[in-house]
Parts: structure tokens; sequence; C-alpha cells
């Protein structure tokens, strides 16, 4: 019988024939009987934890054929309904976060913390729209001295709002601030170690061990200061600011982002201090989400129980930003996992607070109606590592006339509805759909609409319409009509929508809520139908979409049933536009972060055509799947920003937004190292006052170039890249 030592984080395990793999840490637990065993349909392998919580960790591949094993523990409370995750609760001057209490939501001021009326200002404005906690940048010893005014101020104005200080590289600064300052935020990526210069480090046991003691002894006194004074403390890791030493060991990954976390933990609890929150940072959704749920997993297995701040970083502007947030915290506010939110938007921070709060409303609401469904076993979702799950495309049938092998897209789909007025108008029509028109003829481009659901189907005798109609379905472009309109008014080569129990023609789009008895999902083996539109009407309360969602996908994966899957939201009228967007990300995108699902299908009346097939798209590309403009990664600035960032975006966007493909992070300042781009292809920079700083990858190439230039370079840099292309003249 084998033994070894691995770290209580499980980071790093590798499986191997005779035995386990295993990394450095600080705590272990014992493993015993490394043989692999038999668990359900899966080999796992057993190991005795001797840290509180669960004795028994069991460990299973990340995904098929992977040798990183992860552990099988939840990383939520329930996967089939939403029960919030039981937390402490931690006090931040006089609001408490955790999970007997509200979500809280908050924002961080763009002014200069030196500029004490004006931060003043911008914080009472902040208060005033709602918010309950508000984050100030403080970087050195002047920015400091500055929050004591900043906050003798406020009292005087009977704004009590707490105050948190954003602290990177400044452990003396963060000292300081202690005093008089509700909460610290600590990046462990930067608090102790150097900036990251992304060199592969090798160290041997004793090496990392003397940084471990490093970080302990540059950090306690941080710690005994925030007990002294009452103090909480954010531990917040970005996936874009690890340091050398975590990657080199770990990686830039999620588990890297985690470790990086524990390793202060360890020593807050060391020091019997709790009154802190995690938080797992990224400008990838994706990898976002997969951080925070391996934190929780870990938590679960090492008994700890402390709040979660979620957020997206450098999540950009408008619709974008929006979306992007509503997918990461979304996803896991409907998990029950989340206890303060921030939506990080490259917009005045006032602005961030209406967004933020009807997330927080979503996630509040799920939690109270515990929406779901009944209980069934998931085997099939691979939720600490992304894997997508791919229906099986279109094929053409022999004896068929038209080609229908367009009608979905392999990297994600755009579905719309159409009504019969737009028939009336078919070149604008196609306009609307994101056709390519040559002497009125439709042709599809990168981002043309795959397919679209005509719930009432023109009469026989007009032409006009079903000449349109036809047009589209000559170019592989699906139409979708229900059964009844299909009997009454037959449309030549149209796809038939109809629910299970209408199963009968062949080229058919089963429309399935996920809820259904098993009986009735039977009926799917014996059918060939061409997707299925996953739909629960908005107005059912009860049932939870995700959840619903993620019964049928286990279903069909447990019956090898690859019918591609298109995620059919119909959202109520006069519905808000953030709202719209929020529930697409957090319903939709919860479900296509974990791979599952093969593209959208977004209706809503009176809301603009163009409107909801760009959220379409941009939810597609938020979800990484579907490329089809350029991606931003857009900090949402702080008093570190060395630059008007709203109008310095704006100017880049507008030169730039037809390079799909291409990733470009506009950054007020460095403070989180080039890595806070990992991302982007090229990155624009602010490098001292006035000054910018160009980025290929996380490489600088070129410093110091005056700001009037900068965007002229940016673009030049791409095009000495091999990126660039001319945008398209307009039609």
């Amino acid at each position: 019988m084998a033994t070894g030592a691995v770290p209580a984080s499980f980071t790093g395990l590798k499986s191997r024939e005779n035995g386990l793999g295993f990394a450095k840490s600080m705590e272990f637990v014992r493993v015993s009987n490394t043989q692999r065993v038999k668990f359900r349909r899966t080999k796992v392998s057993v190991i005795k934890n001797s840290n509180p919580g669960q004795e028994i960790v069991e460990l299973q591949p990340a995904s098929e054929g992977s040798p990183l094993l992860v552990p099988r523990q939840k990383y939520c409370e329930s996967v089939h309904k939403t029960i919030r995750r039981k937390t402490r609760t931690v006090m931040v001057g006089n609001v408490a976060l955790g999970s007997e209490h509200p979500i809280r939501v908050q924002t961080m001021t763009t002014t200069d913390t030196k500029d004490v009326a004006g931060t003043v200002e911008q914080v009472m404005g902040i208060a005033d729209k709602g918010a309950d906690l508000v984050r100030i940048t403080v970087q050195g010893k002047r920015e400091a001295d500055a929050c004591y005014d900043i906050k003798n101020t406020l009292v005087q104005k009977n704004y009590n709002i707490p105050l948190v200080a954003d602290i990177h590289f400044a452990p003396s600064v963060a000292l300081r601030v202690a005093e008089c300052f509700d909460k610290i935020r600590v990046n462990p990526g930067n608090f102790a170690d150097r900036r990251a210069q992304f060199e592969q480090l090798e160290y041997t046991e004793d090496e990392y061990q003397k940084e471990i003691e490093h970080i302990e002894q540059v950090f306690t006194p941080l710690v005994e200061k925030c007990k002294q004074y009452g103090r909480a403390m954010r531990i917040g890791t970005n996936h874009g600011s690890l340091s050398d030493r975590i990657m080199s060991y770990y990686g830039d990954s999620p588990r890297g982002m985690v470790e990086s976390a524990f390793e202060f933990a360890r020593i807050c609890r060391k020091l019997d201090f709790h009154n802190f929150v995690f938080s797992m940072k990224a400008s990838n959704p994706v990898i976002m989400v997969e951080a925070y749920r391996l934190l929780i997993a870990e938590m679960y297995v090492l008994g700890w129980d402390y709040p979660l701040h979620l957020g997206v970083t450098e999540a950009g502007e408008g619709e974008d930003g929006r979306m992007k947030s509503a997918i990461g915290i979304g996803t896991l506010l409907q998990d029950g996992l989340g206890d303060t939110i921030r939506v990080s938007l490259t917009e005045p921070p006032e602005e961030e607070i209406d967004p933020c709060r009807r997330l927080a409303n979503l996630g509040t609401r799920a939690a109270k109606l515990q929406q779901g469904v009944e209980p069934f076993e998931e085997k099939h979702r691979r939720y600490f590592d992304f894997q997508r799950r791919t229906g099986q495309l279109p094929v053409q049938k022999e004896g068929e006339e038209v080609d229908y092998r367009g009608v979905l897209h392999r990297d994600g789909s755009v579905l719309m509805s159409v009504s019969l007025d737009q028939l009336k108008t078919p070149e604008l029509l196609y306009r609307s759909l994101a056709a390519k028109l040559v002497v009125g003829m439709p042709f599809k481009d990168l981002a043309t609409v795959d397919s679209i659901l005509l719930r009432e189907l023109p009469p026989v005798d007009d032409s006009d319409a079903r000449l349109a109609l036809k047009r589209l379905i000559d170019i592989s472009m699906g139409v979708i009509t229900p059964l009844s309109e299909q009997l009454t008014k037959p449309l030549p080569y149209a796809m038939v929508l109809v629910t299970l129990k209408e199963l009968s023609r062949t080229r058919l789009v089963v429309s399935v809520r996920g809820d259904e008895p098993k009986e009735e999902l039977e009926i799917l083996k014996s059918t060939d139908a061409t997707m299925i539109l996953h739909d629960i009407p908005y107005t059912v309360e009860k049932i939870g979409r995700v959840h619903a969602a993620r019964r049928l996908f286990e279903y069909l994966s447990e019956n090898s049933l690859d019918f591609p899957v298109i995620h059919h939201i119909q959202f109520p009228r006069a519905i808000h536009r953030d709202d719209l967007v929020i529930g697409a990300g957090s319903n939709a995108g919860a479900l296509l972060v974990d791979g599952l699902g093969d593209g959208v299908l977004l209706e809503a009346p009176e809301q603009d055509f163009e409107f909801l097939r760009n959220t379409s798209f941009n939810l597609l590309q938020g979800c990484r799947m579907r490329n089809t403009k350029t991606e931003y990664v857009s900090c949402p600035s702080c008093g570190r920003t060395l630059f008007d960032l709203q109008e310095i975006s704006a100017e880049i966007r507008e030169k730039t937004s037809h390079l799909p493909g291409v990733s470009i992070a506009i950054m007020g300042c460095i403070v989180n190292g080039p890595g806070e781009m990992a991302d982007a292809d090229f990155g624009y920079v602010g490098g001292a006052p006035g000054k910018i700083d160009l980025y290929v990858g996380k490489t600088v190439v070129k410093r110091g170039i005056a700001m009037e230039q900068a965007t002229d370079a940016l673009i030049q840099l791409i095009k000495d890249n091999g990126r660039w292309v001319e945008p398209s003249a307009e039609e």
C-alpha cells in the first residue's frame, strides 16, 4: 500500500500508475491506499483529510482522460435548485456581509484620492444611489493621509457608508489606512511578492517555504492591525496579477488563483482572524466562474464558511460590460453563491449601481423562491474545467432539395423571432438579420443570424413574403414555424416547431421545458429532431430555468442523445433593457459557461430587433463561443487612472470595432501588471501622465508614446502584427 502527503487544497494532484503526484503546501492530508477505486462509473482516489471538515475526500479526473484530479465535493448547496450557501457574518463598519443578510452592492471611486473634496462628493453620490459599500484606491502615503480627511468629512456630512481601501504593493500604506477605513482589500499577487515578470522560476522545497515565511512576516502586522481596530479584509485574487512564484508552481490558472488566496487565508486563521471575505476575479467570465467554484469546493472540504465578493474585472462598458458581468456573477448567484457584488464598468461609478442592484435582486429572488426542479443525479457536467457539449449539427439527408447544414453554427448559434410586418420590407429584414446584400439578394456573413422563428406564416397567396422567405432558405438560413401554422399554411422546406407530444414529422424543432416527467422525455429517443429549444415560460416562478436545463442535458448525456440545444427565452413586454441583458446572461450564460448549449433565441415584444441580435451575439462571445467582433478588456477606472478612460475607450472602439478575433486591453494604469491583460492580444496602458505604453500580449513593445499619437500607434501595431483589416464600405 502506497502512502504520501498532499496539500489539503489538493493543488496540482496528478494521477500516476503507482500513486499520486503532489505539490508543496503548509497544510497536509495523509494519503492512504492510492490504488484507484471505482465510484459509480468513474475511477477515483480516496483521501483521508486531517483538517476540519469532511473526513473522506473523493477525487476524480477534471475531464475524461485528464491527469489532473479534483475534489468530487460539491461547490454549492444544490445543483437542482437555488439555495444560498451558508456563511459566517463579516462586519464591514455597520454593514453585515454573509448568507443571513442581503446581497450587498458596491462600486469604486474614480477620483484622485488626494482630491478630498472631489472624492467625498463622489462617495456621497454613490451612497445616494443606494450602494452599501464604496472602495477607494490608496496607492501611497499621501493618499493614505487624505483618507483620514475623506472619512471625517463624510461623517460630518452624516454619511456613514463603509469605506474600503484598495491596496497593491504597499503593506505600509495598508497599515496606515487600516486606522480609519472599515475594510482593506489586499491582492495576494502583489502585496508581498514583487511585480510579476512572467519568468519561469524553479524552487526547492526550502526556498518555497522561505517565500511563504516572507509573506507571513509582511502580512501579519496588517492582520493584527485589523483585529485591533475591528476592520474587515478582502483577500482578492486577480487572474491577471498572480506572482511569478504562484504561476511557476500552479500555472496561470484558477488553481493558482485559489492557492494564492489560501496562502493569505491560512495566515489569517493562524492569527485567529476571521473577519474576511474572498474574491476570485478575472476578465474572462469562464475562468472567473471556474475559480470561484474551485474555491468553494475546497472551502467545503476544509470546513471554511467565509463570504464571497463576486465580480468580473475589466468587463468594459455599455451592454458588453453588463453582459460579461451577468454571465459571471449571474451564473454563481443561480447556484446560491455570492454575498456582495460589483459590476465593473468603464463608466462613472454611479452607473454601476443600477445593474448591480438588478443582479442582486435576481439572486435574492432565486434563493427566496428556491427556484429549481425535482432532484436528479448529475454525472456529466464538468464545472471545474470548461468542456463544451457539442450537439450534432444538421447533416444533409438524401433527397433534400435545400441545404440545412447552415441553420446552426458550430461555434454557437443565434436565432431570432421575425414578424409578418418585417416580411413586408425584405431588404430591411435582410439587413436586420446582418446578411450581406448583393443587388438586393442576401448572403450570410460572419455575424448573420443563423435561423429565424416565424410564429405566424404569411398567407399562401402572399407571394412577396414567401419569396423573401425562400431567399433566406436558399442561403441555408433556417425558418422555424409552429406545427399548427405549417398544417394550415404550409411553407416548403420550413422546420416545424413541436412539443414532445406533437412529434410526428421530419426536420422538427422540439420545444422542451426540461422539467417534464422522464417518461415524457423518453419520446426524444425515437425522434429525429434538427434541434431542441429549451424554453421555460418566463411567468413560471418556482421552476429554475438553469436547473431545468441541467436536468435536460443530464438526460441527453445519459442516453447519448446529441441534439443541438438552443436556449429560448421569451421575455415579457416592457422589460427594461438591463434586465433583459442580465436575464440572458444569468440564465443562458450560466449554462453556456459550462459548455451546455449550442445557441440562443431571445424574444422580447417591443424591443428593438438589432438590440436583440447584438445581445445574442454578445452573449455567445462573452461565453467564449462565437467571436464576431473585437473583444475589449477595459478597466473601470479608479484614482490611479492616468487618462480619461471613457473618452479614450470610445475613440479606440470607434476605430477598431471591426476586427473579430482581435482582443484589445485598455488599461488606466499597470498596477496589476500586464497579466491583467491575460486575454488580450494588444494592450493600451497608461504608463505615466500623458504617456501610453503599448503591449503585444504581456510584453511591452513601445513606451512613453504621447497620448495624442497613441491610438494611431496602436492601429499601426495591429497592422505590423498582421491582424488589421480595413473596414468594409457601407452598402
